[in-house]
This record gives C-alpha cells, structure tokens and sequence, in this order.
C-alpha cells in the first residue's frame, strides 16, 4: 500500500498573490468608503479564554461581514469592459454580499449563484442590493461551478471567491489595522472559508511582525484547508457540512492555500457545538451578534486555552450574519 499522502500535489495559482504595498494601495482606497472597524478588550470574554482577548468587529462593516473590504477594492479595479459586462460570482452568503454591495456602489451589474438553502437572510440582502441572485446546487461549490459555466457562455467577469489578488489585498487591510492598533498582538485567529482571510493576514501581519502566530479555524465538518496544510498537498473533501456556512468550502483554492502553506503557523478545528457555545458566549460577555464562522477564532481560543494563557490575541468576528429563527433556537437551546 502507498505511503504518499492522499490528495494532489500543490501548484503555485499562476496569478502572483498581493504584496504589502497592494494593501497600502487598497487602504487608500477604501477610505473613501469604509471607516476602520474597532478592535476591543473585553474583559468578561478576556476572563473566558484566559488571555488578553482582543476582538476585531468586523461584524460592524455595511454588510455586517469582513468581504466588503474585498469587493469594494476588486470593483474598484476593474476595466471599463468588465465594468460593462457585468461580474458573476458564487457564495454561501458574505462574499456575495460584498459584490453585490460594491457592484451597486459602482453601478455595475451582479450575478451571485448560491446553493439551494443558503442563508436566507444573506440571499435577502443581496437582492436588496441589486443582485441577480441565483439558487443552485447542493452546496458552494456546485453553486461556483455553475457561475464558472456562466461566465464563459455569457462573457461575465467571474469573481472568484479567494483566487483574487485585489479581494486578498481588500481583506488585508484588517491586518494593518490591528498591527498599528495592537502591535503588542502575539496571536491572530481567523476563520478559514475560501482562506481569503487568513491570506491577507499572511501578506501582511508575516511581513510587519514575523513573530506573530497565524492561527486559522475551520470547522471539523468542512476541514478541506486543514487537512491540506497538514498534508501539505491539495485535499477535497466530499462534504461541507456545517451549519457555519462561512466555512462551508470541501475545494482548498491554489493562491490562498498557497499564502496559508507558506505563512499559517496553525490550522485548528472545531465542532458545531464548540461553535454554538462561543457564539453564546460572544453575545454573554460581549454583547455581540457572531454567526458560526465570525464565532469559530473564540471556540479555537477555548480549545487552545493553555497555550493562549496570559497572551494578547486577536479574535476576527468575521460576521454577524444569522437569522432570526437561528438566533431564536440558539438563545433557546443551544441549536443554530
């Protein structure tokens, strides 16, 4: 029996990832259009995890996601030509609602393929935005698939949702804040979808503190960036099922997995119930709405508390993106 380990080798994406300078670039301009998100002590969360818990609220942004950095600076970039062809793309939900938010700020048409079931309050909100939104496939990556096929039948610019180097610069400016906030930071947890990220964090907080921990979370249910960060080879799993759609992804993409191999100094994973736990915890000591991905960085810290002890983190709130019946049943029984 082979002893290689399972899945493919990795191949560098033929696009070149960010530098520190496209951030710079990319902060510039969205400062015409985002404010810079808090980063906040809260001292009851802080007595939880046992260390100097910081949490970057991304759950605060138009979209109440981290993307819309991401779309934003993408939109910005694009040609006259795409502009007028319009832009395609595929989410679970945040990353949709960042093109359509930023597709609507600069009056450009939006396509967004989501799987049937997604998050009704994400679908809702990109349609309140102007998108086209289409429901299909099982899952994310059905649904990408899909818009991948439409793109090239009907000439759209496809957005990729992490093999984007101005969506990674976009995401990266949320490093730069926290290092010139909190430069005594010792650890940056982040939770991994697509690794867009965890990416940009890898491009900057590696470059402006290279002794800072990059830990990122994924749900154990959807593991496909972990195992292959393990492996150090490209792993798919069959399934993506967790209830954290954020973090919904079973297909690791090539120019993030390529950042998180190179620069992730730990890849975590956690249970639904882990989960489910910080986000009530989130909202006990902190007052915060955090959907399952925007929660996974605090059940990581739960899960790593003894290395964590005593050391100043950053926690991503990546979203608060969750209906209202599941926040209802999570409020009642601990069920998202």
């Amino acid at each position: 029996m082979s002893s290689e380990a399972p899945g493919r080798p990795f191949t560098p994406f033929p696009l070149a990832p960010p530098t520190l300078a496209d951030v710079y670039a990319a902060r510039r301009t969205l400062a015409g259009y985002l404010a810079p998100t808090p980063l906040v002590r809260f001292p009851g969360l802080c007595r939880a995890l046992g260390c100097e818990a910081y949490l970057k609220l991304e759950n605060l942004q138009p979209i109440g996601a981290f993307k819309v950095r991401g779309g934003l600076y993408l939109m910005s970039r694009l040609t006259p030509a795409e502009r007028e062809a319009g832009v395609i793309t595929a989410s679970t939900g945040n990353h949709g609602q960042s093109v359509a938010y930023a597709a609507h700020a600069h009056g450009v048409r939006a396509v967004v393929a989501v799987p049937r079931g997604a998050n009704a309050l994400k679908v809702e909100a990109m349609r309140g935005l102007g998108a086209e939104v289409i429901q299909i496939g099982r899952d994310f990556d059905e649904a990408r698939e899909w818009a991948e096929a439409e793109a090239r039948t009907k000439g759209y610019r496809y957005v990729h949702p992490a093999n984007e180097p101005d969506l990674i610069a976009g995401v990266g400016t949320i490093s730069l804040e926290i290092l010139e906030a909190l430069p005594q930071v010792e650890a940056i947890l982040v939770p991994v979808g697509g690794g867009s990220g965890l990416a940009g964090h890898a491009v900057v907080a590696k470059a402006l503190k290279p002794t800072v921990r990059l830990i990122g979370v994924q749900a154990e249910r959807a593991p496909a960036v972990t195992l292959s960060w393990r492996a150090r080879r490209v792993i798919e799993t069959p399934e993506a099922d967790t209830f954290a759609e954020g973090l919904q992804t079973r297909v690791p993409f090539l120019l993030t997995l390529g950042l998180i191999l190179a620069h992730a100094d730990e890849m975590v994973l956690v249970s639904e119930t882990e989960m489910r736990q910080a986000m009530l915890l989130l909202l006990e000591t902190t007052r915060q709405v955090a959907e399952g991905a925007g929660a996974a960085p605090v059940a990581a810290a739960l899960r790593l508390r003894e290395q964590l002890a005593g050391k100043t983190v950053c926690l991503i709130l990546s979203g608060s993106n969750i209906p209202l019946d599941a926040l209802r049943r999570l409020l009642r029984d601990g069920e998202g």
